[in-house]
């Protein structure tokens, strides 16, 4: 077999993977928007739907693993070429992350539409998971596109994500201090607002993969962090 076609083959098997991330990506973004979507409208059946939808990119993400640790091991790619399957690999698991999230965001809208709605914290979410959504989408255009400066951009824009999140926060910690009743669901909420933000981290991790294959050099500066509440770790069983 010669140089080129092995070359050739080499693409063809790059190309079907970065196909693979590419549809999960777009699974990933859906489930985002739905899942906030449902919260919204308190829409039962679209929640139910994300929840389900999440099984397809759990899918994915194994056939992204499998396929290039086949890659990895009849290929044997060096230098760039590494450096472009570890970092599909590294993409893809964020996704799956992201689309976690995704679905626990929604398991949340079937306790919370049998609760009082909490004034303007639905909508704050949306705009929280449409923030999110963008720079998913943009750190999946730069990773296509090997554009870090587009990848940067994202990077940075986390912050916003986490500014979301306080001023979150500390709505519901009024909520919660003006009438006790209004506790539970802002804890759900609090935990729906606080996966949210995970998601910004998950992709700004992958923002940070495009940056390294794109340049070869993880980004070494720190990335502003607004996320300062002490409720971190506060999850809600269910």
């Amino acid at each position: 077999m010669n140089d080129a076609h092995i070359v050739s083959s080499y693409d063809r098997d790059l190309e079907s993977i970065q196909a693979l991330i590419m549809k999960m990506g777009g699974l990933v973004e859906s489930a985002i928007l739905d899942a906030a979507t449902s919260l919204e409208t308190r829409d039962e059946e679209l929640a139910e739907q994300v929840r389900k939808r999440d099984a397809a990119i759990d899918a994915l993400e194994e056939q992204v693993n499998e396929r290039c640790a086949l890659l990895l091991a009849t290929r044997q790619p060096i230098a760039r070429d590494l450096r472009t399957v570890l970092t599909v690999m590294k993409i893809s698991g964020n996704l799956e992350r992201v689309g976690d999230y995704a679905k626990n965001l929604a398991k949340r809208t079937g306790v919370l539409v049998h609760m009082t709605p909490i004034e303007g914290a639905a909508g704050a979410i949306r705009r929280m998971s449409v923030t999110v959504e963008g720079m998913l989408k943009d750190s999946l255009d730069a990773y296509i596109q090997r554009d870090a400066e587009l990848a940067e951009d994202v990077r940075h824009r986390d912050l916003e994500v986490d500014q979301m999140y306080n001023a979150l926060f500390r709505e519901f910690l009024t909520f919660m201090m003006e009438d006790p009743r209004n506790i539970t669901a802002c804890m759900h909420l609090h935990f729906i607002s606080k996966n949210i933000e995970r998601m910004g981290d998950h992709v700004t991790s992958i923002a940070e993969q495009v940056i390294y294959l794109s340049t070869g050099v993880m980004p070494d500066d720190m990335r502003p962090k607004g996320d300062r509440t002490s409720m971190d770790n506060v999850e809600i069983d269910g």
